[in-house]
């Protein structure tokens, strides 16, 4: 019998989204299948599945050890987020080339679905630096008997979702600083700078409102810039590599001596960029704006302002006009409007209590004096006395002039 051939081996994801690009986050059902194209018959031992998912980190550092002598360290470290095996295929021993157990596929395509539950965990966002990398798989391999494994294997990408609309991240950021420069014995006038954003998260996409005001009292011609910067920390064997990145940037206008500049909302926008990564153990991606005044001939001012980059975009309830605080202004003022002028007078007691109800009060009060003594009726009857008249003029003005007359001179103050 003349064996057929593998004309294609390929794994494919069930995506759940509209873009149909294989995105999970931790606890969700990843599945797909591993699809098989032959020519003709052949006989397959088994076929495994294997999915892996793992944060690596390396790099290398040449050092001294002498005057002649040099050599190179490396730095690795990793840290698994998902293994998975499974077998769609056969059995687990495939080492052997008997001809027992083998499974016939005929010539065609044919399709064996797979599944797994990425664990509950938190886990680390897809990723790629210059000295590391989070990355998630499944692969495929084919066993036949007397030939070689075939393997094919797909990445999926995972997002560990930052929800952008917490107190901390809705938060605004904001500095302060300035700067006097110095040329030999000559002092010039201070540089000023101060900054705000509404928030710290934000969202690719998105545009960060820049509030600054800047102040030229020094000599030279100075330019007010700011920038996204996004840096990369590596860990591993108790020392750690930085990468910082430049991700946007934008550039106001020169100001001369004496003269201020204001931005009121000057918009910066985030490109697409990876989502910030904070619970890794091994690499962490985090990103800062960047506002600073560069100064020729001198070390530019700047501030530093954290950001997040979440994969949760603000909620219009999340945005900072709709906060607590402009919430309880909103309802004072709807109050006040609510409110009228001059209050309306209560109701009076006969609107309320009628004859019937306090006689009855009254009788009911009598016949149960006997067991409950006289203090029971007492309180039934006062429940029921009509409250003095409403009048927003005072009935006895003289009376309590004299009574105010009399605490004012009693107090000790005086």
């Amino acid at each position: 019998m003349v064996l057929g051939k593998v004309k294609s081996f390929t794994v494919s994801y069930d995506c759940l989204n509209d873009s149909n690009v294989p995105v999970f986050s931790s606890g969700d059902a990843v599945s797909g299948r591993v699809v098989i194209e032959v020519t003709g018959e052949i006989r397959v031992k088994s076929l495994k599945v294997h999915a892996k998912g793992f944060a690596k980190v390396r790099w290398t550092e040449s050092r001294n050890a002498g005057s002649n002598t040099a050599y190179t360290q490396n730095y690795t470290e990793e840290v698994e987020y998902l293994n998975h095996k499974d077998i769609l295929i056969g059995h687990e021993r495939d080492d052997d080339n008997s001809e027992e157990g083998l499974t016939t596929i005929h010539s065609g395509r044919h399709e064996y679905a797979f599944s797994l539950e990425l664990p509950q965990t938190p886990l680390a966002t897809s990723f790629e630096g210059k000295h590391g990398s989070v990355r998630y798989w499944v692969k495929a391999e084919l066993h036949r008997p007397w030939l070689l494994p075939m393997k094919t294997k797909k990445e999926f990408t995972v997002f560990e979702h930052i929800d952008i609309n917490t107190p901390l991240l809705l938060s605004p950021q904001a500095g302060t600083k300035d700067k006097t420069l110095c040329c030999w014995f000559c002092t010039s006038g201070p540089i000023s700078l101060s900054a705000k954003i509404e928030r710290k998260g934000y969202t690719p996409g998105e545009s960060i409102q820049i509030f600054a005001e800047i102040e030229n009292c020094s000599s030279r011609m100075v330019v007010p810039k700011a920038a996204i910067y996004q840096t990369q920390t590596f860990y591993a064997k108790g020392k750690k590599k930085e990468v910082k990145q430049l991700v946007a940037n934008l550039r106001g206008e020169s100001l001369s001596s004496g003269k201020t500049e204001t931005w009121s909302g000057k918009m910066l926008k985030i490109p697409p960029v990876s989502p910030s990564i904070l619970d890794c153990s091994i690499i962490r991606v985090e990103y800062s704006l960047m506002v600073y005044v560069d100064i020729p001939g001198a070390i530019n001012l700047s501030l530093n302002l954290p950001l997040v980059i979440g994969t949760i975009p603000l909620h219009p309830f999340g945005s900072r006009t709709s906060s607590v605080s402009s919430q309880c202004s909103m309802t004072m003022s709807w109050l006040g409007m609510a409110l009228p002028e001059r209050p309306e007078a209560p109701p009076s007691y006969a609107e309320i209590v009628t004859d019937e109800q306090r006689q009855s009060s009254l009788d009911v009060a009598s016949a149960r004096e006997e067991l409950d003594g006289p203090l029971f009726a007492y309180i039934h009857e006062f429940r029921f006395q009509p409250p003095p008249l409403y009048s927003e003029i005072d009935p006895n003005p003289d009376q309590a002039s004299c009574t105010e007359g009399r605490r004012l001179d009693a107090c000790p103050s005086r």
